[in-house]
């Protein structure tokens, strides 16, 4: 099935869940929306045709930039969760993209929340985890969300533009 196809066919059952596309990238994406996600992964997991059973990965990207020029270029600061699917049945691929705020409701300091998909890929499980810790977004329903990669004890999400590093952890200089 060609991407064309798949996109119609998400549009058709999701509508307004479904809120761009891209199929101009080598890689072109589907973006969905947050509030949509869990339900769009479960279709595209089950659904005769489609069937992708795997999660290539799962990763989380901010699009912030201090400098306005530069973030005029970038469009409005966000974080983009993006998901590589695969078909092992049919064998063809898909990229899923969800564009959250920075932060939940303007205010700085509370992470974006996205439902999770760890009930729908397993492998989910520990993306999520990375994309939690290391960018900051908060996957609801996540059954173990809890840093994988820095200790429990670090502040802060290393992968944000804005992240500042310490210049020291528990008494060891850090740069």
């Amino acid at each position: 099935m060609n991407f064309q196809d798949i996109h119609s066919r998400l549009v058709s059952r999701f509508g307004d869940g479904i809120t761009g596309l891209n199929a101009e990238n080598i890689d072109p994406w589907i973006e969905v929306a947050p509030q949509a996600i869990a339900e769009v992964a479960t279709y595209l997991k089950t659904e005769p045709g489609l069937e992708f059973d795997g999660l290539n990965n799962l990763s989380a990207t901010d699009w912030f930039d201090a400098d306005a020029k530069k973030q005029a270029k970038l469009g409005d600061p966000r974080i983009e969760v993006v998901y590589h699917l695969y078909s092992f049945v049919h064998r063809h691929s898909l990229v899923i993209k969800v564009k959250l705020p920075r932060w939940q409701g303007g205010v700085v300091g509370q992470l974006p929340e996205l439902p999770t998909v760890s009930g729908v890929w397993g492998v989910a499980d520990w993306h999520e985890r990375e994309a939690f810790d290391l960018v900051g977004v908060q996957f609801v329903g996540h059954p173990d969300l809890r840093r994988i990669l820095c200790s429990e004890d670090w502040e802060g999400h290393p992968l944000r533009k804005d992240y500042e590093f310490p210049l020291e952890y528990h008494g060891i200089r850090a740069r």
